[in-house]
């Protein structure tokens, strides 16, 4: 009786071991893929980006207006002193100190060439006072001259007739000497007072350079124009102007008071998502400081030139989007968030993209009915696929690959003509843009969908590489 009740005891452990084994088996470890389903309502397609707020009008405070004027010769000037940004300002208060050396020195060079212009011209009317009087002093002896020999003339009428006719060239010449001095004389009155006219001129140039420039360095000190608060101006380089920064002739912002009733915020979409953003599209706004705050705007402006920040690979265009309504606590500079809503369709099948398999260009889902479901699978946004053939509202499907895939029965073979031709027409449409780009020039690439192969323009899309890693395992639809 022993041995029979030993013999039971055993055969019933034994069992339990190899259920045990079968069950650990089947669950590989622990393993138990999710179950998602497929959700239906309003889907939208967002394309999110990190901004930052700015005045959509502001004032500017500029160095003085003087150091674009031609008169003055000044470079770049340092800022010696601004206050901190932030600050609340009222109309005439103190904001920022212009560094003087460099405008000194100039101010020193312009003085010392007036005193040498005013040398200049006192000696141009010395000597100028000198030589019209000597040619005076000149035309008075020759006068002396004409009146001797007019009389040597009339004493010699009792001399012979050559005498006589030798007198008279001698008055003549006398008076032909006179003439050509008073001519030379009005010459030069008209020369020397070109001469101190053209000193006079230069003098009077150095003159407005230097009272143009004493103004500049009385304006050295800058005050608010306006109420306002002040925020440091960014340059072309994207950095802020702060103490030690530099301003010239061709850029005085020293800093700007923006108007806070009406904010922007700036930011830069990738070049793969920029067709799709358009002017007049929807926002949804964050703003890092205020997390429990939310605000809405619409895209502005979207540029068409794209540029490559520093420390960035990626081209990226710069997109400004316009806050709706106002806020007094928004402050420029501070970091947003923003959702630009660039399609919404009303109501959508979507599932979580990560439930969604692709082998040659088709595309499917696992059912927890054990069906592997091929679909039309439509827009997404980021964590999101729209689903428009192949699944209803509340279906069941893994989030990661089932357990055994190879037991799933393949359902849904008539979509997978309509996945061809929605790749046909996304390829025909990257062709045309691609010929516009480069006409005659386009290399193609062979797609294979499990019912043949037809040629894609380079640069079609390709199945993202996570996908195919994990459907390597899974065999294709059948």
């Amino acid at each position: 009786m022993k041995r029979k009740n030993i013999i039971i005891l055993g055969s019933v452990a034994i069992a339990a071991i190899v259920l045990i084994i079968i069950f650990t088996a089947n669950k590989k470890d622990g393993y138990t893929p999710q179950v998602v389903k497929a959700q239906q309502g309003l889907f939208e397609i967002i394309v999110t980006t990190t901004g930052e707020l700015e005045a959509e009008s502001n004032i500017k405070i500029e160095g003085p207006t003087g150091m674009r004027a031609r008169n003055v010769r000044i470079g770049e000037v340092k800022i010696q002193d601004l206050i901190a940004e932030g600050t609340v300002v009222q109309k005439g208060d103190y904001v920022a100190t212009l560094d003087r050396t460099s405008a000194d020195n100039s101010l020193k060079d312009l003085e010392d060439e007036y005193e040498a212009l005013q040398a200049k011209y006192e000696r141009t009317l010395l000597d100028t006072s000198l030589t019209l009087k000597a040619l005076r002093d000149d035309i008075e002896n020759q006068r002396f001259t004409i009146e001797e020999a007019k009389i040597a003339v009339e004493q010699s009428i009792y001399e012979p007739p050559a005498t006589q006719r030798q007198y008279q060239n001698n008055l003549e010449k006398a008076l032909r000497a006179h003439d050509q001095s008073l001519t030379n004389y009005d010459l030069k009155i008209e020369q020397a007072q070109a001469s101190v006219n053209d000193v006079l001129i230069e003098l009077n140039r150095k003159k407005r350079q230097l009272d143009e420039l004493r103004d500049v360095l009385n304006n050295f000190t800058i005050y608010a124009p306006s109420d306002g608060m002040v925020i440091y101006f960014r340059d072309w380089s994207g950095e802020k102007r702060r103490i030690g920064s530099s301003i010239s002739g061709w850029d005085l912002v020293v800093a700007t008071l923006p108007d806070l009733s009406n904010m922007l915020s700036k930011t830069y979409v990738n070049e793969i998502d920029i067709a799709k953003v358009k002017p007049g599209q929807t926002v949804r706004i964050g703003v890092d400081a205020f997390p429990e705050k939310s605000y809405t705007g619409v895209v502005k402006e979207v540029s068409n030139i794209g540029e490559q920040l520093r420390n960035a690979d990626a081209k990226v265009f710069e997109v400004i989007i316009k806050v709706n309504g106002q806020d007094e606590i928004l402050r420029p500079a501070m970091t947003t968030s923003n959702q630009i809503i660039t399609a919404s369709i009303g109501s959508a099948v979507f599932v979580p993209s990560e439930a969604i398999f692709e082998r040659d260009s088709i595309t499917y889902v696992y059912k927890t009915n054990g069906i592997r479901q091929i679909i039309v699978k439509g827009e997404s946004n980021d964590n999101f696929s729209v689903i428009e053939q192949g699944l209803a509202e509340g279906d069941e499907v893994y989030l990661s690959l089932p357990l055994n895939p190879s037991r799933f029965k393949v359902h849904g073979e008539e979509y997978i003509s309509v996945i061809k031709e929605q790749i046909l027409k996304k390829a025909e449409e990257e062709k045309k843009k691609a010929e516009k780009q480069e006409p005659g020039q386009q290399r193609r690439m062979i797609i294979r969908d499990g019912q043949g192969s037809f040629q894609l323009p380079e640069g079609t899309p390709k199945p993202q590489e996570g996908s195919r890693r994990r459907n390597q395992s899974s065999g294709t639809p059948q």
